[in-house]
Parts: structure tokens; sequence; C-alpha cells
């Protein structure tokens, strides 16, 4: 089997990454090795390396019946909080929150329509912060295929499957000047919204 993590202590390397790239005009895209699995003992979620093996991102779900689920960075400082919410009149989506922060969140995700199986606008729907959606992603996150367009069509994200591995080892591919840490947080919700079985319980306030 390809080897999944090469490394796993923090580096400058991997907190640079994980602070996401500086707008530049011929930067390179960052590329992130995922891995649907957690380090840790007895926990599930995600362990995240950056083109050089080391350490990037992490998730540790110690409980099946968690709220939320929170992106942490090398060092286990909290970048994003994801939150599944029921809403009764415009159903179901998933919250992110920056940091560890309760009650504003930054962007909504929800399920969408046709060629797009899921939109991200910000804040949360019927909050009064939202707006049009600015992301959109089309392809299958079941298959490990999918892209993140912003709202003049331009990619911005892709989730693309790592040769040989199976789909619990893929790539996320993040274009510059794009929020690396958002990119992943992103990557968090569509697995609570599409892949079985989910880390998070329904969650309301």
């Amino acid at each position: 089997m390809a080897r999944v993590h090469p490394n796993v202590l923090p580096s400058p390397a991997a907190e640079k990454a994980a602070a996401g790239p500086p707008a530049a005009g011929e930067e390179e895209p960052t590329t992130l090795t995922v891995w649907r699995k957690s380090l840790l003992f007895n926990c599930r979620g995600f362990t995240v390396f950056d083109a050089k093996g080391d350490l990037a991102y992490r998730v540790d779900s110690y409980d099946d019946a968690e709220a939320e689920v929170v992106l942490m960075d090398p060092a286990g400082r909290p970048a994003f909080t994801v939150r599944r919410k029921r809403l009764s009149l415009s159903g179901e989506q998933w919250l992110i929150f920056a940091g560890e922060e309760a009650r504003r969140p930054v962007y909504a995700v929800k399920r969408g329509g046709g060629k797009s199986m899921a939109r991200v606008a910000h804040g949360a729907a019927g909050s009064g912060a939202g707006g049009g959606a600015p992301f959109e992603v089309e392809g299958s996150y079941a298959r490990r295929r999918c892209v993140v367009y912003d709202g003049e069509r331009r990619v911005v994200a892709e989730v693309q499957p790592k040769e040989a591995v199976g789909t619990d080892v893929f790539r996320l591919v993040v274009q510059p000047g794009v929020d690396v840490s958002l990119a992943m947080a992103m990557v968090v919700a569509l697995d609570q919204m599409f892949a079985r079985p989910s880390l998070l319980r329904s969650w309301s306030s």
C-alpha cells in the first residue's frame, strides 16, 4: 500500500500551509493529502498532510454523538468548527464557524440540485447574514471527484482521488489566494453530508 503519512510532527512548512497561501501572481496551487482516519486510538476523523508529508490539519472525533467537528492545525489550535443543523423551513445545513465560535457562522453548506451537489453561502440561512451562494460544488464526493467554483465559475478547489489507496485517502488541491483552511473545512462538511457513517449528529440552538 502507498505511504499515507510519512511525517506526523508539526513543522514550520506545515503551519505555513495551514495558514493558507498568500495571494501572489504565479503561485502554485496547494496540494494536501487527506486521510479519512484519526491518528489517535479509538477516534474517527481526518489526518491531513502537506506536499512534503508534514502534518497540516487534523480532526479527532471521540464520540459518535458529538454535535460538532473541529478542524485543527498541527498544534491543535481550532481553525474552523463544523456543526450540523436541521431547520424546519430551509432544510438541513452544515454551519462553518471560525475557530470555536458558536454563535455566528461564517458559511452555511446545503445540498444543491441539478449539477450542483452543494451550495456554500455566507452565514446561516435565515440569519440575515446570508447572500448569494459564493461557492458551488459539482461532481461526486463518494468518488472523490468534485470541484468547488466561485461566483464567477472559477475553480477554487478540487477533490481528487489518490491512486491505489481507496476512497479513504484523496487529494485536496487549493488554488492560490484561496484560504486553505476554509477549503479543508468545506471538505469536512461535504464528508458529513455525503459519507457514511457521519461524524455528526443533528445540532440546534
